[in-house]
């Protein structure tokens, strides 16, 4: 511990982010650099506590406490107080192969378990780390790193999201060939096309982590869609092993009338075609069509998590002319309640990046809690006008939580693009089917966590695909774990961690 007093002596201080205004204007990262000096001060902050929760990494009542991937960060904390910013390097990449991605896109429950956040605000574990990793490219210290010796085996990864680039890295780590497929046109799954460019840049952060993968040996297949493009059955004739993580990329839909109407489209499809399109033309032309524009639309989202923040902030960049974002539960509390104590993930009151645009455009929170929609309706030609909506209360029957909707709080909203983004239900169903996995009651592939063996013998399964949807850092704990198991079948041991 570097500085006995430091939580004492220094206040938590977090970068500055553009101005909200200024930055809807276009597609770049909003945070900005913090001097190295207050990184230094932060760093002091986290009092190497006799249990570190913050790296426990263990699941209370359904959501992460501590990280999940177990990163040391009382270690590199104390590193980067002393200014040895590569030993703190070094001590990231010992759990985490993309410190780049986590440190931007996490919702950080290290920092939910912090010990410090017991009585004072919690270390800024995630912008400490975020700046470890981004000082190790802008210095040269990372570098490929392809293995000395080679195993002769060959791997087919399904999925390049964030769990597929995990285990593709580690088995090459481990002397593995690596072929990873996608059936997109770039590489990153859900950190090319599911998350916003302004949230995580794809041309200089998830390209340059792909692009010193090839470098370090690994084959990356796009335009590739196995079960389809590429029979799944050749997986197992061509390769030694298979490790599947392809997400679950099957969508909560919201059938109710009107569903059909034009103009009523999925989260995904929004952000994928979104991001491709900036990519493709800088949004220099309408991609012939094939993405969707809020510009000049009353916009609803339908959905509060992260992808539904993701939605808000596109659709603001779009320049919409009007927006709203439901949430059926109730506006969380401003401080912990009772039966939600330390260290268990804080369920409070928070503005995220893309509501405090919207509130410094429009004047407040675009959320609306405690709201249900019960129609979609359009006009003669079939394409969406307005919504309806009813206020809701929870109540409990039987012990389970329901909705009952509130008399006299029907409202009609103005609505021309309607973006679903409830979360997802599980894996898409082709190359689950062809393969004959079983699966388990959610759908998901089945494969016990630690061993990630599905049914069938030499083919694994990793991040979403296996847990259901979840965090980014969770998928690289799976992808690490598979990778793993998958080695220690083939080779008898493993060395991976």
């Amino acid at each position: 511990m570097g500085k006995p007093t430091g939580f004492l002596e220094f206040s938590r201080e977090l970068p500055g982010e553009r101005l909200p205004l200024e930055r809807i204007n276009d597609w770049n990262e909003f945070h900005e650099h913090m001097p190295e000096i207050k990184l230094q001060q932060q760093g002091a902050r986290c009092m190497d506590c006799g249990i570190p929760f913050c790296h426990t990494g263990q699941l209370i009542n359904g959501m992460a406490s501590g990280c999940p991937i177990n990163n040391l960060i009382p270690e590199w904390n104390d590193l980067v107080y002393r200014g040895l910013w590569r030993e703190a390097l070094d001590r990231l990449h010992r759990t985490n192969n993309f410190p780049e991605f986590t440190g931007r896109v996490c919702p950080a429950p290290c920092e939910g378990s912090c010990t410090l956040g017991i009585i004072d605000p919690a270390v800024t574990i995630k912008n400490i780390e975020c700046t470890i990793v981004d000082k190790g490219f802008e210095e040269g210290w990372i570098i490929p790193e392809p293995p000395k010796l080679r195993t002769g085996k060959k791997v087919a990864v399904v999925g390049s999201g964030p769990s597929g680039l995990t285990t593709a890295a580690q088995l090459n780590k481990a002397g593995h060939w690596v072929t990873v497929f996608e059936r997109a046109d770039r590489i990153g799954g859900l950190l090319m096309y599911g998350i916003p460019n302004m949230k995580l840049d794809k041309e200089h952060v998830v390209q340059r982590r792909v692009d010193l993968l090839k470098a370090e040996g690994i084959t990356f297949i796009t335009n590739t869609e196995v079960g389809k493009d590429y029979p799944a059955s050749k997986l197992r004739e061509e390769f030694d092993a298979v490790v599947l993580c392809g997400g679950a990329t099957k969508p909560n839909d919201l059938p109710i009338e009107g569903r059909n109407l034009k103009g009523i489209h999925f989260a995904m499809e929004f952000l994928h075609g979104n991001t491709k399109n900036l990519l493709d033309s800088r949004h220099g032309v309408s991609n012939n069509g094939h993405f969707l524009s809020a510009e000049g639309k009353d916009v609803i989202v339908i959905g509060g998590g992260d992808t539904g923040t993701d939605c808000v902030g596109t659709s603001l960049r779009h320049h919409c002319r009007s927006l709203a974002q439901f949430e059926l539960f109730p506006q969380p509390p401003l401080e912990r309640t009772p039966d939600n104590p330390w260290p268990q993930w804080p369920r409070v009151y928070k503005l995220d990046y893309g509501q405090i645009e919207a509130k410094a455009l429009y004047g407040d929170d675009p959320r609306n809690y405690a709201i249900s929609t019960k129609r979609f309706v359009g006009d003669e030609q079939g394409h969406l006008k307005e919504l309806h909506t009813v206020q809701v209360k929870q109540k409990f029957v039987d012990g389970r939580m329901t909705f009952e909707d509130v008399p006299g709080t029907e409202k009609i909203w103005p609505a021309q693009l309607v973006l679903l983004a409830m979360g997802f239900r599980g894996p898409e169903d082709s190359l689950i089917n062809q393969l004959g996995l079983e699966r388990d009651h959610r759908s998901n592939v089945k494969a016990d966590h630690g061993k990630f063996q599905t049914s069938i013998e030499g083919v694994f399964a990793a991040g979403d695909m296996r847990r259901g949807q979840s965090l980014v850092v969770w998928a690289i704990n799976e992808g690490r774990g598979a990778a793993r198991e998958c080695d220690r079948w083939l080779m008898g041991e493993t060395s991976l961690a």
